[in-house]
Order: structure tokens, then sequence, then C-alpha cells
């Protein structure tokens, strides 16, 4: 049911580095984790880039929009002196770089498909056909020499971007992103194809896992920081969750 990780780097490092740039897989593997979590939004000329905001302002100084920026001028934007003087410069990623680095060290990825209103089936799409090509020969190899994590797992919590990345890439699994789970939640993970349940652990009881699990899925939380949280719902049937404490829940938690 869930063939993956446990535990998993929350946008690549958690608190301790800039989100969704290459310091924060870089501060995720210093950790310890072959695992990470980071969010894929397109720019305007239509490259999957790190991205978890679609407006500056946070992570990224300035005013404007990721829709409004070429891949080119992202790439010169400041992706890390928000966090701190030693991240100063640090550049946003495309993904191409990001998933190049992660297949390199043997880091396995959950690719949470993040699109900017009304991009939804264009980012699903375009992330499917580019993961395809990334992924090429694991794709081609499953089951002689490739196993599951030799290949990432799609996440969203935009329905219709799941099922352009179908589409666009049936080969890659993919879990539905969900803040409070839907009553018809079996359904939509069937027509998804869906291999696992990804949720908020606060909005998640014992029940509702255990008819999860009894369903045949995986189930995923967010964002657990908290030892004794994350044993109470592992007890529960929970599979893994990722976190930002990766000071704190290494990648041997149980």
């Amino acid at each position: 049911m869930w063939p993956y990780p446990k535990i998993v780097a929350h946008r690549g490092g958690g608190i301790l580095a800039p989100e969704n740039t290459l310091a924060s897989m870089r501060c995720g593997l210093a950790h310890g984790f072959h695992a990470v979590e980071f969010d894929v939004m397109l720019s305007r000329d239509g490259v999957p880039i790190l991205m978890h905001d679609p407006s500056f302002g946070r992570t990224v100084a300035g005013v404007g929009d990721v829709s409004e920026s070429t891949a080119q001028e992202l790439g010169a934007m400041d992706a890390g002196a928000w966090f701190g003087p030693a991240f100063a410069g640090e550049p946003v990623p495309t993904y191409l770089q990001v998933a190049n680095f992660c297949k390199a060290n043997r880091i396995w990825m959950n690719v949470e498909i993040k699109p900017v209103p009304g991009f939804e089936e264009q980012t699903g799409h375009v992330t499917g056909i580019a993961t395809a090509e990334i992924f090429a020969a694991e794709l081609a190899a499953q089951g002689n020499g490739f196993g599951p994590t030799d290949l990432p797992l799609f996440s969203s919590f935009s329905f219709d971007a799941l099922v352009a990345a179908k589409a666009a890439a049936p080969g890659v699994p993919r879990g539905y992103l969900v803040d409070t789970i839907p009553a018809d939640w079996r359904e939509q993970l069937e027509f998804l194809g869906a291999v696992a349940l990804h949720t908020n652990q606060k909005n998640l009881d014992a029940d509702l896992a255990r008819a999860i699990k009894q369903a045949g899925y995986g189930l995923f939380c967010y964002t657990v920081n908290d030892a004794s949280r994350g044993r109470e719902i592992m007890s529960w049937g929970v599979d893994g969750f990722c976190t930002d404490r990766i000071d704190l829940i290494g990648p041997d938690f149980s």
C-alpha cells in the first residue's frame, strides 16, 4: 500500500533552510533524508519551477506573480535572503534541476503540483510530461531493475491537475491531497487511479484512517512537527508524514 519512505522532509529542508530551493534539498540530505516534498508551479513561459506562493513577497522579495515571470527571470531572483544572510542569492530552481539533484543522490520525491489559479490542467500536463521525460528509463524498466521508490509520487490539492498529470504520465503514481477528507473520497481516489490519500493530520481521526487503510490505499499526512503526534497517527495506521522539524524527527522515526 505504501512502498515509499515514511518520513519526508517538507519543502526540502523544513525549518532549517529556505523552502523549495536546492539549498533546502542539500540540507535535508545532510540530515539523512532521502525523501523530500516540494511544490511545482509554472513560469510564464511554461517551465516548471519550485515555488509555493503564486505571488512574490514572502520567499521572493518584490511585487508580482510567478505566472507573469519567465523561468529565466525567476532564476535570477533571490529565494534565500528572506530566510537568512547565509542563503542570500539562492535562486528559484527549475523542477529539472531539483529532479536531477534528487536522482543523483537517490532522494525520493513527493512532487506537489501547485498550480497558479486558472492554470490547473496546464500545470498538471506540463509537470507530467517533464516527469515522464526525466524518468523515461525508470518508467520503461519498472519491475526490471527499478522499484517504486525510483519514481516520484505526484500529489495535488487540484483534482484537475492530477487528472491532467495522469493523462500525461500514467506510469507515475498519484496521491490525492485534501485538507478535510470529503465524503466521496473513495470515488475520487478511484477516478484518479490514486495509490494514496494525503491529508491534513489535524483533520484526521482513527476511524477515518482505518477506513482508508481498509480500502487498500496508502495514507500520508502533512505537516507533523511533534513526535508524540507522529506516533499517535501512525498507531492509527498512517503510513507516513512530512515534517518541518527535520532536526527533531529523523528519517528513521517510528
